[in-house]
């Protein structure tokens, strides 16, 4: 049986040393339970040390994740400040274990939730905005090959978010075609609509508040909600520019310099 606390010890070393130390500790084994309970302990550990929790994000939307990692549910991980930035700040990537990045929607909660399968005109109303965003990733698995429980225990290689200034109304968007792209030094490279993100993001969202809901918990007003992106991860491997559009809801851009 794993040691969880040995292993939670190393993600969170693993999270600002951008390597692993822990070479003698392996994740087979390791529970889908207890995966989600280093998460936990990760993530006391980083309050502990001064960040902030300040939302969730959801992974594993598209079927082509989920198949690849046999599972038929998303994942969930939190968002930490002091790592949730202003759009047009240059990032450096050699600050992150293999640079990527996802373009997200970024959901400010007004009110609180809790509950199971919340209709959706509820989880209209519980949103206060929508801004565009991009989700930072430290694109690394330490152990071979890719699991399911490292990129639980992980928080879903989440890094870092960037949120544009733009804010709209949910119902400004349809949740369903609005459409996503990535440029990289002004080339589109990816572009797919928000129906890939579980059929739309409010069906996200609503897992999200489900699961939380199974273990007591709310989603609290004030909390941002990234509810997963329809595109592939994108590997940052150089210096560029990046911009987020989204359909309906604007755009945002960051420069990764090294």
């Amino acid at each position: 049986m794993p040691n969880l606390q040995v292993l939670a010890d190393s993600f969170y070393d693993a999270f600002y040393s951008n390597s692993w130390r822990n070479s003698s500790t392996s994740l087979l084994g390791l529970s889908i339970p207890d995966s989600y309970r280093i998460q936990d302990i990760v993530c006391q550990k980083r309050v502990e040390a001064g960040e902030d929790v300040v939302g969730y994000k959801v992974g594993c939307t598209s079927v082509a994740i989920r198949d690849q990692f046999g599972i038929e549910e998303p994942i969930s991980g939190r968002l930490f400040s002091p790592h949730i930035y202003s759009e047009g700040i240059q990032i450096n990537r050699q600050r992150y274990a293999n640079c990527a990045i996802e373009p997200e929607i970024v959901l400010t909660i007004g009110s609180d939730l809790f509950g199971q399968d919340l209709p959706d005109e509820t989880l209209f109303n519980a949103i206060e905005c929508v801004s565009p965003g991009i989700e930072l990733h430290n694109y690394t698995f330490w152990h071979d090959p890719p699991c399911l429980q490292e990129l639980i225990c992980s928080g879903g290689i989440h890094a870092g978010l960037i949120v544009g200034e733009k804010k709209v109304a949910p119902r400004d968007l349809h949740f369903k075609n609005d459409t996503f792209s990535v440029y990289r030094d002004d080339k589109l490279i990816a572009s797919a609509p928000a129906l890939e993100i579980m059929g739309g993001p409010l069906n996200s969202l609503r897992w999200l508040v489900n699961s939380l809901s199974s273990l007591g918990e709310i989603l609290k007003e004030g909390s941002l909600v990234i509810p997963g992106s329809p595109t592939e991860l994108i590997s940052v491997a150089h210096d560029c520019d990046v911009e987020v559009v989204i359909q309906n809801v604007g755009r945002v851009s960051a420069t990764f310099i090294s």
